[in-house]
This record gives structure tokens, sequence and C-alpha cells, in this order.
């Protein structure tokens, strides 16, 4: 698929999360397979400000390419101006998030709150549009409308319309209304009629994708044209190259306990390039419990990843569990999704720009 000129090599790439999807997790998961990365929801007055708000947004790499720089907001103007930082930056798309529930930030007119405004969203996808060269993609991140009123779908129905009329080159929706944040299942009926809806417009989905066998099925349910993939990546780099060889019809072994340990190592060690160690080890405990799900012994790893405090306590762990080799196994859906208001999938708000540490 091709979002605008970016050419995605596969359709499951990975969404946008607060707190997880830094450089570091989108090289790792890259390294593993997955063709193309969304950040972390940048905040458009905290960028603007510039100091370490802007050197986090403009984090990344040559390895890190092509990744969607997300931005989130409530201005047109302040949009647009941070949406042109990121492109001069060498961000491959600008992604506008219209789409976070999280109740403080929908109340200062940001993410979600544009669905329940779609003047304000207009407004802000015309003016970055043409504050952007024509040769940067532009996409949008949306929930299936606010709430479930008539007058939220004609909201979704406007703000949609406009992003094709302005020159989106794509939009992700998560079948949720954002009033019910995480709760209930998504509804990925909206996303096949969507599809049918919009045959010629570029389409990626959302929305309780939790494994591989999920990112499959939700491709060929909706007919989407990509999976983003939120929750189900936190501690599984691995599920992007799973989910190209379940849609091809053959399956994949699980990573070994020695190429988990790989993976934890090539991830802590970036994370402190990015953010010190001690900053490094409180991101990468909650991430390093997420990875315990694969591990054959995951109850007991993941108590050990609990305890990490440092670099030290986290190698303690990798001699402790990951010293011997064996296979892995593959998450259920029920255990990715055991902490989901934990861990918000692709719509989710900025993280606070981090301490010096």
């Amino acid at each position: 698929m091709r979002i605008g000129n970016v050419e995605i090599l596969c359709p499951f790439i990975q969404a946008g999360l607060a707190g997880y999807s830094d450089r570091a997790m989108r090289i790792v998961a890259r390294r593993r397979g997955c063709p193309y990365a969304v950040t972390e929801a940048l905040l458009d007055t905290v960028m603007l400000n510039g100091g370490l708000g802007l050197k986090r947004a403009l984090d990344m790499s040559e390895e890190d390419h092509p990744v969607a720089g997300q931005i989130i907001g409530s201005e047109a103007h302040q949009m647009a101006r941070a949406a042109v930082i990121l492109s001069k930056a060498g961000y491959d798309v600008i992604d506008l998030n219209f789409a976070c529930p999280v109740r403080k930030i929908r109340n200062r007119a940001r993410g979600g709150h544009m669905l329940a405004d779609a003047v304000r969203a207009i407004d802000v996808m015309r003016a970055v549009r043409d504050a952007l060269p024509p040769s940067v993609p532009m996409t949008v991140k949306l929930r299936r409308a606010f709430d479930d009123s008539p007058a939220s779908q004609e909201a979704f129905d406007a703000i949609i319309e406009e992003a094709w009329r302005c020159g989106c080159a794509a939009v992700c929706v998560h079948p949720r209304t954002v009033r019910q944040e995480y709760s209930g299942r998504s509804d990925w009926s909206f996303l096949q009629a969507l599809r049918r809806r919009y045959p010629g417009k570029t389409i990626i989905g959302s929305g309780d994708v939790l494994t591989a066998a999920d990112a499959v099925a939700m491709l060929r349910t909706t007919g989407v044209d990509a999976v983003a993939i939120a929750r189900g990546a936190i501690g599984n780099p691995w599920i992007f190259n799973h989910a190209r060889r379940l849609l091809a019809g053959a399956d994949m072994a699980p990573p070994t306990v020695h190429e988990q340990r790989e993976a934890l190592v090539e991830h802590f060690r970036l994370a402190m390039e990015i953010h010190g160690e001690q900053i490094a080890a409180r991101r990468m405990r909650k991430i390093g419990i997420r990875y315990a799900r694969l591990h054959p012994a995951g109850a007991e790893v993941k108590n050990a990843f609990i305890a990490v405090t440092s670099l030290r306590t986290w190698l303690a762990v990798l001699d402790r569990w990951y010293a011997a080799d064996g296979p892995g196994r593959w998450p259920a859906a029920h255990e990715v999704d055991e902490t989901a208001n934990d861990f918000p999938d692709a719509d989710s708000g900025p993280a606070a720009p981090a301490p010096t540490p």
C-alpha cells in the first residue's frame, strides 16, 4: 500500500502509543518486520516552545523511516506551525490526532474533542495541509464519532469528507466512540461500511488488534488497506512478521528465549540513549512486563520486571530468566487485553516531556 508517495511494504503498521512508541520501540519493531510507525502524540504547544519538548518531537534516526509524526492540539495556526517543524525535520508523513478520548485532553479542545467540533477540525486540516509542501502526505486519526448521537455521526461525516477534499492521503479509524473510551468491543462493521463508502481511498483500521491473528482478521473482514497495531505490539515486536506470515497462509514460531533477550537488551540500550538510565528504567519496566508474556515462565518474569529500577536490576532479570534458551510462546488476546485501560491504543494522548535525567 501507499500513503501518498510513501510506500508501505506490508499492511501491518505500528500505531502511536503515549509513553511507549518512542524511537527505541519503533526501531526494535522495524528490525523485526514493522514497515511503518507513528510517533507518540506530540503536543503542538510543547513543540513550539522548544527545549526538551522539541528535542523529543525530533527524535528519530536514519533507520526510523518511513515514520509519521503525530501532532495534537486545538488551534489551527499552531498545528500548522508544528506540522512544518516535523516536515522540515524529515518526518515522512504528518498525522493529526482527532481521536484521543482522554478527558483531560479533550477538555482542552484537543484530540477526540475535534469529533464534537467539526468546524475546528476542518480549520486545522486546511491550515496544516496549506502549510505543508505538497509532497508531504497528511493523514488523520479518527474515532467513529464523539458519541452515538445523530449529530456526532454528522460531524464525523463532515470531517472525513473534508479530509478527502483537502488532500488527506489516508485516514486511520478506531471504531469506538470517544465517549466509549476503551470500554466494550470496537465495531469492525463500521470499518466495513467505511470501506464500501470510500472504495478508492486509503483507510487504516485500528481497535482490538491484540494478536497477529486479530490483525489478519481485521484486514480480511473489513477490507481496510492496513491495520494499525497498538497494544498488541507492546513487548511483541515480532507481531508484524507473524501477521505477514499468517496472511500468506503460513505460521511463525514464537521467538525463543534468547531471541527475546536480544530484543530486551537492544530495547533498553536504545531507551538509555534517548532518556538516560533513570527514565529508561522506568519506561522499560512497564515494557518488560509486556515482553514477559512471551516467556514460558511469564508470571514469574513479570514479577521480576516489576522490581526493575536500573540497568543493573534489568540485567539481573535477564541473567536469571533469559540465560537458558528455549521455545517462547505467543500470548493469547485476553493476556494482552488484561490491562486495557492502562495501555490505551493509538489515539492515546501525549505524554508529558520527560525531565532532564
